[in-house]
C-alpha cells in the first residue's frame, strides 16, 4: 500500500502526540507500505512571525504571505519543522529524509488566484517529479516533505499543507491520503461529526457556512484527490493517530472519512 499523511497543527506542537504520530508511521513503513509524510507548521510560523513583529493574515484559510513570510517559512518549515519530524521518526526507529517541495523540483507552483485577493507568494502546485520519493521509498526510507514549491523563476512560494498532500497523493498514485487534525472530524449545522461526508455534499457546507476557515482547502484537497484517482481520503484526529496502521484494512469510527458518490 501506499499512502500519504499530512501532519499538522497540535501534533507538530505537542511532543507526545508527535511521537505516537511518528510511531505510527514507522509502524506503517515495517509493514512495508511506502508511506510518504507532507507537513505544515503554521502555528510554529505564526508565533515566529510575530516575533519578528510581523501579524499573520488569512483569506479563506490560507496565509497571505509577502516576501518577507515567505523567507521565515522557508526557515521555519523546511528547517525547524522538517527536521523535528525527521528527528522524532528516527526515535521510532524509521530512517527518514527531509524534504521540501523545492529540492530535486519535485513539486513547481504557479501563483495562486483567489477571489480578488492578492495572497503574495502563495502557490498551487501544478508540476511534480516523484523520482526522489520512489528512490527513497527503495532504500527503506519515508520522505517528510515540506510546503514549500519552486514557482517558475526559481523562487520559492508557500503551499498549504493540505493542498500539498494531496497533490502529493495524486501524484504518487496513492492508496490513501490521510489528514492529522486538531478537530474531531467536518461537523454538520448541528456540531455533530459527519463520519461518512459525500463530495457532493460539501458544496451546502461552504454555501452556509457551516465549514469554514481551515477547513475549506483541507475538504478542497479531499475532493481533488478523490477525483484524481486517490482510493480512499480520511480526516482522522491526530489524538487517534493510533488506529493509523489499520485504516486502509477496517472501517473505522474516528474523524471523517469524504468518499465519492
Amino acid at each position: 500500500m501506499r499512502m500519504v499523511v499530512k501532519i499538522g497543527g497540535a501534533a507538530l506542537d505537542r511532543p507526545e502526540l508527535l511521537e505516537r504520530c511518528a510511531r505510527a508511521v514507522a509502524d506503517l513503513a515495517r509493514e512495508g507500505h511506502e508511506i510518504a509524510v507532507v507537513h505544515g507548521g503554521g502555528g510554529a510560523l505564526t508565533r515566529m512571525l510575530a516575533q519578528l513583529g510581523k501579524q499573520s493574515e488569512f483569506v479563506d484559510g490560507l496565509r497571505v504571505t509577502d516576501a518577507e513570510t515567505r523567507d521565515v517559512a522557508l526557515m521555519v518549515l523546511a528547517g525547524g519543522v522538517n527536521k523535528k519530524l525527521v528527528a522524532a521518526l528516527a526515535r521510532a526507529g524509521q530512517p527518514a529524509l527531509g524534504l521540501c517541495g523545492g529540492d530535486g523540483m519535485s513539486f513547481q507552483v504557479a501563483k495562486r488566484k483567489a477571489n480578488g485577493h492578492d495572497l503574495g507568494f502563495v502557490g498551487d502546485v501544478c508540476a511534480t517529479d516523484m523520482r526522489w520519493l520512489h528512490a527513497i521509498w527503495a532504500n527503506g526510507g519515508v520522505p517528510v516533505i515540506s510546503s514549500l514549491g519552486l514557482g517558475p523563476q526559481g523562487e520559492y512560494y508557500n503551499v498549504n499543507a493540505d493542498q500539498m498532500a494531496a497533490a502529493c497523493a495524486i501524484a504518487c498514485q496513492a492508496h490513501a491520503l490521510v489528514f492529522l487534525t486538531d478537530v474531531p472530524g467536518v461537523r454538520d449545522a448541528d456540531g455533530s461529526v459527519i463520519r461518512w461526508l459525500d463530495t457532493q455534499q460539501i458544496p451546502a457546507l461552504v454555501s452556509s457556512s457551516t465549514v469554514k476557515g481551515g477547513m475549506l482547502p483541507k475538504l478542497e484537497a479531499c475532493r481533488m484527490a478523490l477525483s484524481r484517482g486517490v482510493g480512499r481520503v480520511r480526516i482522522l484526529p491526530a489524538a487517534d493517530v493510533d488506529v493509523l496502521p489499520q485504516f486502509y484494512f477496517a472501517r473505522l469510527e474516528a474523524g471523517t472519512e469524504v468518499t465519492v458518490p
